[in-house]
Formats: structure tokens, C-alpha cells, sequence
């Protein structure tokens, strides 16, 4: 399947040192329904989902959807990165069509202080600065999500704006492949 712009979903999957990103699969169930009912992750999404819902709902092969990589260590999912179209609805765009690519990421808490979260970002927006190159991406988050607001600095995001939004302070930044000299630099993470 190709998107608008050439990009073929889902893409090979894409090795790091410690993860694999991937598509997802139906081995994956469990660890979706913990992501989305851990009170640790819902702190930071709006909230936790009860576990009895998730049963109900989340399909027998979860996430398979356009712009969504699983995030494996040793042979089990730890998280997901996303990477689509930010929401139209949503405030603050860089573009009036609100066509900007927007980076999301979610980890079970047990995969927290690790670094994964940073080397998995970094390699998505690595494929990505070479499936788009030069197309800007934006990410968003709490201003009181101290760990997210590091991790957005540290892959190169700069800041766009804040605003208010879902009862809090949000902060949007912006990542391009491109310098505004012209010349590409790395997605990976900066010391």
C-alpha cells in the first residue's frame, strides 16, 4: 500500500542496536491492552482504559494501521511510535491545510529511563527524512511531561508554540530533515 507522496506502508522492518520496529501482529494484543490501561501511560493520554474494554475491543491483530511501528526488544513489544497526519481539529498547525506529520510515542512504564524511546524515535524519523526528505514533522506534548519535553529536545524538535489544550499547558515543536542551509543532518539523538 502506498501513501499520498510515494511512501509504501508498512516499510521494512528497521533494526537498531536493541529494538526492532515493526508492523504489528496478533502476538501483540496483550501488550496494547497493558499500554492503554496502565494508570502510568494514561497520565499522560487522558487516562487509562479499563482492561475490561480493551478485552472487548482491541482487535485479534491490534494497531495495524498506516504510520504505526511496534517497538520490540528481545522478541516482545515495549511500545509503539506513530507517525501520521496531525488531527485537523487539533490547535496549532504549521501548515493552514493541517498536513504536517506528527510524531507520537507510547512505552510501557517497565521500558521507562532506558534510552528506547530516543533510539526508536530517532530511527522512525531516520526513515522518514529518507521516504519525505524535508518534510517537516511536529510533536506535542505537555509542558509538565518533563521525561517527553527532554526527549523532544534531545531528537532535535524546536519549539513552535504553546498553547492550552485537554485542561493543560502543550508545547509544539518542529523537526526537519533539512538544515536552512540546505544540508540534511542526522535524526539520531544529540549528546
Amino acid at each position: 500500500m502506498t501513501e499520498p507522496g510515494g511512501v509504501a506502508w508498512p516499510p521494512d522492518p528497521i533494526s537498531t542496536a536493541r529494538l526492532l520496529l515493526r508492523g504489528s501482529e496478533a502476538r501483540d494484543r496483550a501488550a496494547f491492552i497493558e499500554l492503554f490501561a496502565s494508570p502510568e501511560v494514561g497520565a499522560h493520554i487522558g487516562g487509562a482504559r479499563p482492561r475490561d474494554d480493551l478485552e472487548r475491543s482491541v482487535p485479534e491483530v491490534p494497531g495495524r494501521r498506516r504510520g504505526l511501528f511496534v517497538v520490540e526488544l528481545d522478541g516482545v513489544m515495549i511500545g509503539t511510535i506513530t507517525l501520521g497526519r496531525r488531527a485537523a481539529e487539533l490547535a496549532d498547525h504549521l501548515r493552514p491545510d493541517a498536513g504536517e506529520s506528527e510524531l507520537g510515542y507510547l512505552f510501557l512504564p517497565e521500558a521507562w529511563g532506558f534510552g528506547y524511546a530516543a533510539e526508536a524515535c530517532a530511527a522512525v524519523l531516520g526513515w522518514f527524512a529518507a521516504a519525505r526528505p524535508g518534510e517537516p514533522v511536529v510533536l506535542c506534548t505537555r509542558i509538565a511531561n518533563s521525561p517527553s519535553m527532554r526527549l523532544a529536545r534531545k531528537l532535535g524538535f524546536t519549539e513552535v508554540t504553546r498553547f492550552e489544550e485537554y485542561g493543560a499547558e502543550q508545547w509544539l515543536g518542529v523537526w526537519c530533515s533539512v538544515t536552512p542551509s540546505g544540508r540534511s543532518r542526522s535524526a539520531g539523538p544529540r549528546e
